[in-house]
């Protein structure tokens, strides 16, 4: 031992052991008392559990909630063994909370641990397939259908597309001192704008706002155009925000389309073509050169007076979705081969001399078309002249017979043809309304778009005559009549009007049992397609703003379709895309294109189970659904 003011020196013999750990707390005591006799007290240790756990707490789940609404109860009774795949919640012992803090095990849940009970069984995948709350949840979800969670104050991209074609009020009376302000700030709300303007910057046509508001944009627009011009690197597209800018520069006219509804660039681009054709379709491509040559700074407004409604309609139909100008593709009325054969029979026979091309036409799908062996019309002519017909309710308003000189650009795109149209009194076919050649119809008033351009209710019969001589007005008449007469006689003309008011099949009167909600089938030999109706999926007898959502929610959707499949360099056969509020699928053979809409948790294999028999559907009623050849002359 050292002095007591010398530090110790502390050896190995003199270590002394660590002190004890601090005791767990006192529980009970043995012999009764804390007092004399100097009796040790002993201590109770508090039991463990006597399994591991992974949980921070016992989870119990009763009430499980599915996408469409219904609940599901089960039964995780704290002794139970947990669910099938033998992962369940830990026995519960009945311990005291004040043991609990010591005895519990914590950790921190990492996601590739399995959660305890039926969680576990939701969404550890491959693992729990057999518990009741995943069968439970299996039975219904393919119930479930497309889109079913849209709500307008929270589309994806969709917010305020029920006010989409919605005009633009007219400037207020002076002094108003926002108003400008607030037809600027409704003129940018808008999804779809399309422009067109010449190259000396004049603007000709814009779909939302009068050229007096938009102007200014127009003029930033046109600088820019032409500042890439100057440097041999013409602009195609650009993007601002989540806006897509598209240019199309047809000689000295300027076509932009603003699109914020996701579309890609080539098929916004068709879109601007499509706009470029009905102007030449007024015009000819020479005479609008000759009017460019001589005033580059002409205002094409004049000459385009009246046609105004015909422009809208083409682009209010590519902004609601046209099924047509995404496939490049018609639509044919169903019927049978051997009344199809009857139609083109009886057109055939009565047909006049001075008739290049004779079309029948009810509610915008075509019945019979006959035409020279070899000749055919492109199906962007007949859209044109669907549109004409059907779309902007310009020659329907107009009534009795109509004479019309209309520039076919995909047939020739300088000149006119002559185009008799007439619509049939399904009451009294037979009776032309008038024996006089009918003057040009009226300027086209503006009018509200049709929201419902996918409805297939529309039961109106037209037929077309086409003809190179202006002066064939009573030939075509005659020949109409005739071809009335004939096609009332054999009971045909009821046919027509049966099959056009049926509309489109349904689904499940095409597939049964497939759980698919809607699909588009393009014959790529005849750039023909069909579709089923849009009942009951997605509302297409209703133009409330929910179903407007929805139809355009289902458009956007085989835009990308599309989209992906023909992108440059892709070399896609099939596809199959999952959202979080549908599933889709594409298929391209050389023979057909098929696209394909269902419910969010449908499998893969049910869905492709489903589009196997629509298309063997499809192929069985080729003849059918298709005109193949048509009448030739």
């Amino acid at each position: 031992m050292n002095d007591g003011d010398s530090p110790p020196s502390l050896s190995g013999s003199d270590l002394l052991p660590p002190p004890p750990l601090p005791p767990r707390r006192i529980v009970s005591s043995g012999g009764g008392g804390g007092g004399g006799g100097g009796g040790e007290a002993h201590l109770q240790v508090a039991p463990a559990q006597s399994k591991p756990t992974t949980a921070v707490t016992s989870i119990d789940i009763s009430t499980l909630s599915f996408p469409d609404g219904s609940r599901g109860t089960f039964s995780t009774s704290g002794g139970g063994s947990g669910s099938g795949s033998g992962h369940g919640t830990p026995p519960n012992h009945r311990v005291s909370s004040d043991l609990a803090a010591d005895s519990m095990s914590v950790m921190s849940f990492a996601a590739t641990l399995r959660p305890p009970g039926d969680l576990a069984s939701l969404i550890t995948g491959e693992f729990n397939r057999k518990s009741p709350a995943w069968m439970l949840l299996r039975s219904q979800s393919a119930s479930v259908p497309p889109f079913q969670g849209v709500r307008l104050d929270r589309v994806n991209g969709l917010a305020g597309f029920e006010r989409e074609f919605d005009d633009i009020p007219e400037p207020a009376a002076q002094g108003a001192a926002n108003d400008d302000g607030v037809r600027v700030a409704l003129w940018k709300s808008k999804m779809k704008h399309y422009m067109i303007l010449s190259s000396a910057g004049k603007p000709i046509y814009s779909r939302h706002g009068d050229l007096g508001l938009i102007n200014s944009s127009m003029g930033v627009v046109q600088t820019i155009i032409s500042f890439y011009e100057g440097a041999k690197d013409p602009l195609l597209g650009f993007t601002a925000g989540d806006a897509r800018f598209v240019i199309a520069t047809e000689g000295p006219l300027y076509f932009v389309a603003i699109s914020r509804l996701g579309e890609s660039d080539s098929q916004l681009r068709s879109q601007l073509d499509a706009l470029y054709m009905q102007i030449l379709s007024t015009l000819t491509l020479p005479t609008l050169k000759n009017i460019f040559i001589h005033r580059p700074s002409t205002d094409l407004r004049k000459p385009l007076e009246g046609t105004e409604s015909l422009l809208s309609s083409l682009a209010d139909s590519f902004t609601m979705g046209s099924p047509s100008a995404l496939l490049g593709a018609l639509e044919c009325l169903r019927l049978r081969k051997s009344q199809r054969h009857s139609i083109n029979n009886a057109f055939l026979k009565m047909r006049s001399d001075k008739l290049l091309y004779g079309l029948i036409v009810a509610g915008g799908k075509l019945v019979s078309v006959i035409r020279p062996r070899k000749h055919s019309l492109h199906p962007s002519d007949l859209q044109l002249i669907f549109n004409m017909l059907f779309e902007s309710g310009g020659i329907k308003s107009g009534g009795g017979e109509n004479w019309i000189p209309l520039c076919l650009p995909a047939f020739n795109n300088s000149g006119y043809l002559y185009m008799y149209v007439s619509f049939f009194d399904t009451d009294n076919p037979e009776n032309p309304s008038s024996t006089e050649p009918p003057p040009p119809p009226p300027p086209i008033q503006e009018q509200p778009p049709p929201p419902g351009s996918l409805d297939d209710n529309d039961d109106q019969i037209a037929i077309i005559l086409i003809s190179p001589d202006k002066e064939s007005f009573y030939d075509l008449k005659d020949m109409r009549d005739k071809v009335a007469q004939q096609l009332t006689k054999t009971g045909s003309l009821a046919i027509i009007h049966a099959a056009a008011k049926l509309g489109r099949p349904q689904v499940s009167s095409i597939a049964p049992g497939a759980q698919i909600s809607h699909f588009l089938y393009k014959s790529r030999a005849n750039v023909q397609f069909c579709m089923p109706s849009l009942e009951p999926a997605f509302g297409g007898g209703g133009h409330g703003p929910e179903k407007l959502v929805a139809r355009r929610k289902l458009m956007s959707l085989y835009h990308q379709l599309h989209a992906s499949m023909h992108a440059r360099h892709s070399h896609l056969k099939v596809l199959h895309c999952v959202g979080e509020d549908a599933a889709s699928l594409a298929w391209i053979t050389p023979v057909f294109e098929f696209y394909c809409v269902a419910g969010p948790n449908i499998s893969r294999a049910v869905m492709t189970q489903g589009a196997n028999k629509i298309i063997q559907w499809a192929k069985r009623e080729e003849e059918r659904l298709f005109i193949i050849g048509g009448g030739v002359f």
